[in-house]
């Protein structure tokens, strides 16, 4: 084996464990009608392939590898259970194992698991944050203390929420399928936060080496469009407006990032490498969604369009994003919300008059790195040096401020 070999089989496996997690996890779900079974045997399926494509190379249908391995490892898993005979004729007649050729799993044309997934794990007898965090799990692949970080919970919290969701899935029957039409609505608001947590953790990621994971912003977008494409022809209009909001976001994503990864101020991005193509889909779902039921997606589409039809940064339309965002602290009142409406005021009134809107939310915040991030840049603004240096001490890094502007705030 070349000397390089080993690496490039390593980074062939990471890149197809990003991109593939949830399809693979899916399918596996629906062949063995167990959560745990289904991604315990994915995740030695994985192990597998780090050991044996070392020295056979990588096949040229990994996914089909992937399932084909991870199926055979989870009908072993069950052969090691009680009622051994019962299982076996079960999963026999259910065509775990099978009696004619497998498909290749390896091609668009076989049933998309994941919808059938996202739908499963957020069923309404699941309590919502329990929804949450199990999509994540199963459709992102996040790591059990990265869901805990997002739910800012302990991680053995969040291993308990998992384990309770799947054992209620299990014990209450809950079918792995799409629901009929007349019970979507039920479920579309914890599916869309599933869809964009999976969303915002590839925009902005909070593990390896990289600030943005491309592979879940992509995911998470197509998710969103299977779910509007599942409701047409009149889909509700935060499934619209959420699938614009992603785009718009995801359009900028080439010019995020500068030569050495770090993040890039709105306002100083190369214009000339945003997805056009994205923003034109966008665009007109934003009027779509503003036609109907404005909500909390509704709004930051229309601000993320926005910034995105200015040409230049000093053309943005600050006042307007502003009234904006006084209508989504309506819609969505939290601190967070102020903070990021501080920072577009920011844009057209004077670093003191937002200091003080920003020292306003000081006892609701001040356990928040991003709002010491802000208040530094403004003391920065008006000279006030050593105070900023005190608020910059606190944050975790002076990109807290970049990740502000570039991400949720605009």
């Amino acid at each position: 084996m070349i000397p390089n070999a080993k690496t490039d089989v390593n980074q062939a496996i990471a890149s197809l464990y990003r991109a593939e997690w949830g399809r693979i996890v899916a399918i596996l779900i629906r062949l063995v009608g167990d959560f745990d079974v289904a991604e315990e045997a994915v995740q030695e399926a994985f192990i597998a392939a780090v050991n044996q494509w070392q020295s056979s190379g990588v096949p040229d249908l990994p996914r089909a590898w992937i399932v084909k391995t991870a199926r055979y490892k989870a009908i072993d898993r069950l052969r090691r259970r009680t009622r051994l005979t019962e299982k076996l004729e079960w999963y026999a007649a259910s065509g775990l194992i099978p009696t004619r050729e497998e498909p290749t799993y390896d091609t668009d044309e076989i049933p998309d698991d994941r919808l059938r997934l996202i739908f499963t794990c957020c069923h309404p007898a699941l309590a919502i944050e329990a929804q949450v965090a199990l999509t994540l799990r199963l459709l992102g692949g996040l790591e059990t203390d990265e869901i805990a970080r997002a739910f800012l919970v302990p991680t053995a919290t969040m291993a308990q929420r998992l384990v309770r969701a799947k054992r209620k899935i299990r014990d209450a029957g809950i079918p792995y399928r799409v629901p009929d039409t007349t019970d979507l609505s039920v479920r579309v608001d914890a599916v869309l936060t599933a869809i964009y947590l999976i969303f915002n953790e590839g925009y902005a990621t909070t593990r390896g080496e990289t600030l943005v994971r491309a592979d879940l912003c992509t995911e998470a977008i197509r998710l969103g469009r299977l779910v509007r494409m599942l409701m047409a022809p009149q889909p509700p209009s935060e499934v619209t407006a959420l699938l614009a909001l992603m785009l718009l976001h995801d359009s900028r994503r080439d010019a995020r990032l500068d030569e050495a990864g770090d993040l890039v101020l709105l306002e100083d991005q190369d214009r000339s490498c945003w997805n056009q193509q994205q923003i034109a889909e966008a665009l007109p779902l934003v009027e779509e969604a503003l036609r109907g039921e404005i909500d909390s997606f509704a709004v930051q589409a229309a601000i993320a369009a926005l910034h995105c039809q200015a040409a230049q940064a000093e053309e943005t339309d600050w006042l307007q994003i502003v009234r904006l965002y006084d209508l989504l602290e309506r819609l969505q009142p939290s601190p967070i919300v102020s903070l990021n409406r501080a920072v577009a005021i920011s844009m057209i009134e004077t670093p003191q008059t937002v200091l003080g809107l920003i020292d306003g939310l000081a006892s609701q915040l001040n356990g928040y790195h991003l709002f010491h991030a802000t208040r530094a840049e403004m003391l920065r603004r008006i000279g006030a040096s050593a105070s900023a240096a005190e608020s910059y001490r606190v944050t975790r890094s002076r990109s807290c401020w970049l990740q502000m502007t570039a991400n949720a705030a605009f």
